[in-house]
């Protein structure tokens, strides 16, 4: 827009300069050279100052009977404005040719365009011509050419940039989409013959991803599916165990929930926790459903909830952010929980926080990939989904999640998310 600007800019100005040169400066000596003949008439017979007419000025205006021209001496230019005229040095050389002697031309643009002329025959006295029908105060049709050209020049490369910028914003919001993971429709292929090209690609890009994840979602949950019905069989088996051998089937069966947890965890991962549509909820109403739940757990959970407002949300998934953590803060900790919502007027807020030994600082950047198990210290259990599970929900919302270790020991999980 700014490139389209300058060379709109340069091309009025040399549209303007060329007039002025080859159109207005002639037609300016013209009118010079028509009044310098006037004037050389004036004085080829001479000027009589007799009793009649007491100053040459007298004499003079005398000569001349209509408002042709009109003469003054220097007192009455004063007065009649010759002060506000302006010199025009061209003209000056171009009168003083024409006159035989050192001549002045100013010009003076107001109510009338008026030309004041000193002519060499007489350096005291000035004369006007007034020329009719110039007019400073009339638009002239250049300068309304120029106005309605710039206008409708600036217009068009306004709309030129804005259907160029089009394709681009589209394609801007539709990359923001796929990386949370939405997959948009195909973009329309319009603008300039690069942008058409990227925006294909784009869609070949875009599309070959969405059949990627798809199939990786198929397989997941095909094998999350097909384990279950192992499990189910081993967990009747287990049941008919003769009392002796409890042991075993309480070890059996514990192996059996943790399974079984794992593959809901692939599950909830392969969801990406797109269902439900966002809705105001009070955070504090989550965080009390959450600890309710968790309060037949031996252990202790505390709280520490702000004054919080309703925030858009998929309350759902808030909800299985809160487990989630909950769930590592008992399994790692020590039986101390605490679950504290923030708001400072700009974003809202949770976190989780444990008793427990806590983790290396140089592995938390890792601990929200998939399968990644950063906890060596903690003990590794589970399937390493969790934490990526929770980034992925709060990416979905815009937000950030932050793991730090407490200063007296235990891990530290913030979640921020924006108001809108």
């Amino acid at each position: 827009m700014m490139l389209i600007g300058c060379l709109l800019l340069t091309n009025q100005l040399v549209s303007y300069l060329s007039v002025a040169v080859y159109f207005i400066k002639p037609s300016y000596q013209q009118i010079n050279q028509l009044i310098a003949r006037q004037v050389k008439l004036l004085f080829v017979d001479g000027v009589d100052v007799g009793r009649e007419h007491l100053t040459m000025v007298d004499a003079l205006n005398a000569k001349v009977r209509d408002d042709a021209m009109q003469f003054y001496n220097q007192k009455d230019a004063r007065q009649a404005g010759i002060e506000r005229a302006t010199y025009y040095g061209f003209l000056s050389s171009q009168m003083s040719e024409y006159l035989g002697g050192e001549a002045e031309v100013r010009i003076a643009q107001g109510e009338e365009f008026e030309i004041w002329i000193r002519p060499p025959q007489a350096p005291s006295i000035w004369i006007k011509v007034p020329l009719a029908g110039l007019n400073e105060k009339n638009l002239s049709p250049l300068t309304l050419y120029l106005m309605v050209i710039g206008a409708l020049s600036v217009a068009g490369g306004w709309w030129f940039a804005r259907q160029q910028n089009r394709p681009l914003r589209r394609l801007q919001k539709a990359a923001t989409a796929v990386s949370r993971g939405d997959y948009p429709d195909p973009l329309p292929l319009s603008g300039s013959t690069e942008i058409v090209e990227v925006t294909n690609t784009f869609n070949q890009m875009s599309h070959g991803m969405k059949q990627l994840e798809q199939d990786r979602a198929l397989l997941m949950a095909g094998i999350s599916h097909d384990l279950r019905t192992p499990l189910t069989r081993i967990r009747l088996a287990s049941e008919m165990m003769v009392e002796e051998d409890q042991y075993l089937k309480d070890g059996i069966v514990h192996d059996i929930e943790d399974m079984d947890a794992i593959i809901n965890q692939f599950i909830s991962y392969i969801r990406q926790d797109q269902e439900g549509t966002r809705e105001p909820e009070q955070i504090n109403e989550l965080i009390n459903d959450v600890i309710q739940a968790e309060s037949n757990r031996e252990g202790i959970i505390e709280s520490d909830l702000s004054d919080c407002p309703a925030v858009p949300m998929q309350g759902i998934a808030i909800k299985r952010i809160l487990s989630n953590l909950v769930e590592n803060a008992y399994r790692y900790g020590n039986g101390w929980v605490k679950i504290s919502s923030q708001y400072n007027g700009k974003v809202l807020g949770f976190s989780v926080e444990d008793n427990g030994p806590g983790i290396d600082e140089k592995q938390i950047p890792k601990l929200f990939e998939p399968f990644t198990q950063g906890d060596t210290a903690r003990g590794s259990v589970g399937s390493g989904l969790g934490l990526a599970i929770i980034k992925r929900i709060v990416d979905r919302h815009q937000g950030k999640v932050i793991l730090t270790n407490r200063s007296e020991g235990g891990l530290h999980a913030q979640v921020w998310l924006p108001l809108e």
